[in-house]
């Protein structure tokens, strides 16, 4: 195993250097759709602002080296009563959107590529594997019945998501299991939770609280503050950390089970390990967001046919392009039919499926990583 690994660290370290070009030009370019997305979240909506006023409120030093505003944001503070107008609408709810949007982002790419990895199908990501249900299911219940789990949230969807995994691997084993096996149990594994959802309506008396989650279940950064901020953020340095120190698992997983094993490496205890982070990253992303389709299977898609296969550089590329897709559509959600706001999840099945369509078109062996 220790050979193994070395290989594919020389192997990394031997490939050509435009393959870190690439990636450089992939996250410059994600940077600045980034920037511009940011641009027009703050300075756009109900109060108005100029572009200088929306970018001098955000880097303004008052606020930016203030320790009782930080202890406020990232603690759960009172906010201080210094704080402008201008100043409140910006930091306190179009940048924690833009932030949410990030973290989302981010975990919802990364997962997307970990699950495509772990069961070396293109097809996979947290939704078709039946993970995100299973997490939406729990987060639902907290939502709907016992809001007074609401702050912890991540875990337990976490704990949804692992055991909707769990119960994809068991229906898909049989002396093992294939990637079409997988995806075929997460497809039946999604449709039933899917439905034990929707059945949850039924028994909702309180209107606001049916809209609530209708919104949640369609996937929306509407309303997002820094409370979602401080749930999401500690869950996605656990998981994207992780994530990049088991780059070298995931290679080796890439080159096949009967070559991992042969080689030492016990394939499905690394699998479920490394399964078990990308749960952790998709929970952090359903927790705060809902149901965000299509970012986890197309960001991977995207960054993989600019930059190859190579896992590390991958896990890169998604940290940058899924949360520029994300809350660049978010902007679209947001003033496209203005003054009425759409959930996120909408724009991103509308540009995702079409996407997806042009893949099948353009490659026929569509599947296997």
């Amino acid at each position: 195993m220790g050979k193994l690994l070395d290989t594919v660290a020389g192997v990394r370290t031997a490939e050509p250097k435009r393959v870190d070009s690439k990636l450089t030009a992939l996250a410059i370019a994600s940077v600045v759709v980034l920037i511009g997305a940011t641009l027009v979240q703050v300075s756009f909506g109900a109060f108005p602002l100029t572009l200088q006023e929306a970018w001098s409120t955000v880097f303004d030093p008052t606020v930016l080296f203030s320790q009782e505003v930080w202890n406020a944001f990232l603690l759960g503070g009172e906010i201080p009563d210094w704080f402008s107008r201008r100043q409140l609408i910006v930091w306190n709810i179009r940048l924690p959107r833009i932030l949410v949007g990030i973290l989302v982002g981010a975990n919802l790419a990364v997962s997307g590529a970990i699950f495509q990895i772990v069961t070396r199908n293109e097809l996979a990501s947290p939704y078709i594997l039946g993970v995100s249900d299973g997490a939406g299911l729990v987060v639902l219940l907290t939502l709907t019945t016992f809001s007074g789990y609401l702050p912890f949230m991540p875990i337990l969807a976490a704990l949804g998501g692992g055991a909707a995994f769990l119960l994809v691997y068991a229906i898909a084993w049989k002396n093992g299991t294939s990637p079409v096996r997988l995806v075929l149990a997460g497809v039946v594994v999604g449709t039933i939770f899917g439905s034990v959802q929707r059945a949850l309506f039924f028994f909702i008396d309180n209107i606001a609280v049916v809209m609530s989650a209708q919104t949640w279940l369609s996937g929306s950064l509407m309303g997002t503050d820094w409370a979602q901020v401080r749930i999401a953020l500690p869950f996605t340095v656990l998981a994207l950390g992780l994530a990049f120190v088991v780059t070298q698992e995931l290679d080796v997983l890439l080159l096949g089970e009967d070559t991992a094993d042969s080689l030492g490496m016990p394939v499905e205890k690394v699998r479920f390990a490394v399964a078990g982070i990308a749960i952790i990253s998709t929970a952090a992303a359903i927790a705060v967001a809902g149901l965000i389709g299509f970012v986890g299977l197309i960001v991977p898609h995207m960054v993989r046919n600019i930059i190859g296969s190579d896992s590390k550089r991958l896990l890169i590329g998604c940290l940058f392009l899924g949360p520029a897709l994300l809350v660049g559509a978010d902007i679209g959600a947001r003033l496209a039919l203005s003054p009425v706001q759409l959930p996120v999840g909408i724009i991103t099945g509308i540009v995702g499926g079409p996407y997806f369509l042009y893949l099948m078109r353009k490659k026929e062996n569509l599947g296997e990583v």
